[in-house]
């Protein structure tokens, strides 16, 4: 198991566990991001990440993807 942040672009990955506060798994769990789900990361700037998830394209800050665990 690894952050999201440590993904290499254009695999897919299947989320394995969220953390941080419920506040925080919450938030994530609205955009997409639940255990069992499918992941890409489609680009990384700064640290920064763009990925698929759900269809869809979300940002996250480099905080946030570290909570992600794949």
């Amino acid at each position: 198991m690894m952050p999201l942040s440590m993904v290499n672009t254009g695999e897919p990955q299947q989320i394995k566990k969220i953390g941080g506060k419920e506040e925080t798994r919450r938030f994530l769990e609205n955009l997409g991001f639940v255990p069992g789900g499918m992941v890409t990361v489609v680009s990384a700037i700064g640290g920064n990440l763009i990925v698929n998830v759900k269809d869809s394209r979300v940002a996250i800050g480099k905080d946030m993807a570290t909570r992600i665990m794949v």
